[in-house]
């Protein structure tokens, strides 16, 4: 079943949008690498984060969407991982490298920092309705 581009099943399992999401993020990617033969790091990261990183995080971000098995988890990064060697001036460095140089977190990370945020914003009662009746 899909529901706002959610693909899901009878278990609500959401392996199949994942997969759906990966699939999608290596067709960007693949775009990047066709029309942009030499890549700023600045440039990178502007067309990753609007082109790839996009789909990798649509709706995974969610609580309940947010993968806990760790093939999920190493798929999603390994598009990151991939698409870091487009820039010529870090291709040869380790990914944690890479990463450092291009300024950008991992996705696990980034989900992490998201569940904080929403743990904080629920705790400090930023959802509950202040309208006073």
């Amino acid at each position: 079943m899909k529901d706002l581009g959610v693909t899901f099943d009878n278990r609500l399992k959401f392996d199949k949008h994942i997969n759906n999401k990966i699939n999608t993020a290596y067709q960007m990617l693949g775009i990047v690498k066709r029309n942009f033969i030499y890549l700023t790091p600045d440039s990178f990261v502007v067309l990753y984060k609007a082109m790839i990183r996009s789909h990798l995080e649509y709706a995974v971000g969610l609580s309940v969407l947010n993968p806990h098995h760790q093939s999920l988890i190493e798929k999603l990064e390994k598009v990151q991982k991939r698409a870091t060697k487009l820039v010529i001036n870090v291709k040869k460095f380790h990914y944690e490298e890479r990463l450092r140089r291009l300024k950008i977190p991992t996705l696990k990370y980034r989900r992490i920092r998201g569940d904080m945020i929403e743990l904080y914003k629920i705790f400090a009662r930023k959802y509950e309705n202040n309208t006073t009746e």
